[in-house]
């Protein structure tokens, strides 16, 4: 993996995003802002999951008013999701907000921008230059690609930012394709030293949208750039969060939860490992320590990854051994491996907490 890419540390509440620390995961709330109780609710669910800077949308004067109230209730920082009317920005700056996400495709009037930066610099509020594909400023230079503009948009609003003496900056260039949003990360990583939000926008349902979520965002992760994620997925705000983790802990940058390895079974399988694996995997899903969890269907890679595992299932014909930090335990009928194995789960994450 490249070396990661040191940016300029920046903080959003008391979140530090930046200068070589681990990478945030972010989320953004799904319910209408001014509803401040199911608001609150739902991001109560995220803090629970592992999100740690959230973000909202606030379309109006009444959600802006909201913004307090809302973060009288949470526990993380809360970020205002800006577009069209830089009122909005200034509203939610008062309302105490921890960071402003502004597009420079629908912001751009210098002296809008300039009462924003000035309300923000006197308070200390980061704001995040958030370039998106779909809503670019307008060009007379038809030929330009994709990226370019991106990255156009992105360095002529930090310009007009740095102008202003304002340094706290963050930086996403989200697109639905990932080649594009990988080169457009890729190039103005290099040209700027702000830290990095990284994204793919609008990428699906949990089902398609984590897998290109991940190749987007694991690429650049791969690349050494990225300061702060957001999984973007039309669902549940925690799936976000889940799929976040999993990235990361994939390319070993964060650990959070368990982490599961099962075979993905064949015509050597003797037990339905399919479903010993589902029922296993949702009885973790409380688990949050970083502990290691196989669960094998055969007697070929089996005993070996459920030996490498903190805990472990290799599985024969309607029974399943299992291994405790490589020592076998116990052999069991497939009908009590899931309670069995859970037993020592409990055990383990006891002995470590």
């Amino acid at each position: 993996m490249t070396e990661r890419r040191v940016s300029r540390a920046i903080r959003i509440g008391d979140v530090t995003v930046g200068g070589g620390v681990p990478v945030v995961v972010q989320s953004m709330a799904k319910t209408h802002t001014a509803d401040v109780r199911a608001t609150v609710e739902q991001v109560k669910r995220l803090e629970a999951c592992g999100c740690e800077i959230i973000r909202v949308a606030v379309p109006d004067s009444e959600a802006a008013g909201c913004l307090s109230a809302i973060k009288k209730g949470i526990s993380i920082p809360l970020v205002a999701d800006i577009h069209f009317d830089h009122r909005l920005a200034l509203a939610a700056i008062k309302g105490g907000v921890d960071g402003l996400r502004l597009n420079p495709g629908n912001i751009s009037d210098p002296a809008h921008v300039a009462k924003v930066v000035r309300a923000a610099k006197e308070r200390q509020v980061p704001i995040r230059v958030g370039v998106n594909g779909g809503s670019l400023p307008k060009t007379d230079d038809e030929s330009l690609s994709v990226v370019t503009r991106m990255v156009q948009a992105a360095m002529g609003q930090i310009k007009l930012l740095e102008d202003m003496d304002f340094d706290l900056i963050k930086v996403s260039l989200k697109a639905f394709d990932v080649p594009t949003t990988v080169e457009a990360y890729k190039t103005i990583a290099g040209i700027m030293p702000y830290p990095l939000h990284l994204g793919i926008t609008e990428s699906g349902t949990p089902g398609c949208g984590s897998i290109r979520s991940a190749v987007g965002i694991g690429a650049m992760l791969y690349l050494g750039l990225g300061d702060t994620i957001r999984v973007s997925l039309t669902g549940d705000p925690t799936e976000e969060v889940a799929a976040a983790y999993e990235i990361l802990k994939s390319l070993n940058l964060r650990v959070r939860g368990p982490t599961m390895v099962s075979c993905p079974t064949c015509g050597r399988t003797e037990v339905d490992l399919i479903s010993l694996a589902q029922a296993v995997e949702k009885r973790m899903a409380a688990v949050s320590r970083p502990i290691k969890v196989a669960v094998m269907g055969c007697v070929v890679n089996g005993p070996g990854e459920a030996k490498d595992a903190d805990l472990g299932i290799a599985c024969g014909r309607g029974r399943g051994a299992i291994f405790r930090k490589g020592e076998l335990i116990c052999t069991v009928d497939e009908k009590d491996l899931v309670d069995t194995l859970m037993a020592e789960v409990d055990k383990l994450v006891r002995a470590i907490s």
